[in-house]
């Protein structure tokens, strides 16, 4: 929509909810089509504040992951189970 010239202004809460890496970039890029992001809480984060959130982000997909791999392991467990009971 930016690119078609359809949207005039993007409003975001946070900087890190557009784009994770790269907004002044992406803030450029948006400004050749003619459209302004507009960040509604500009609260500045420290260097090491920014850190945090990043490895909490790492450590909760890969936390999200290994409880999918369980849940799967632990439904073909399951099925192992009952193929032995039945069988």
């Amino acid at each position: 929509m930016v690119a078609g010239r359809k949207v005039s202004r993007v409003i975001i809460v946070y900087e890190d909810r557009l784009t994770r890496f790269g907004f002044e970039m992406l803030r450029k890029m948006f400004q050749v089509f003619g459209t302004a992001i507009e960040v509604i809480n500009s609260e500045e984060k420290t260097s090491q504040d920014e850190l945090v959130e990043d490895l909490i982000t790492i450590v909760s997909h890969f936390a999200g992951k290994l409880c999918e791999m369980r849940s799967h392991r632990y439904e073909e467990v399951v099925e192992g189970v009952k193929k032995l009971i039945s069988g």
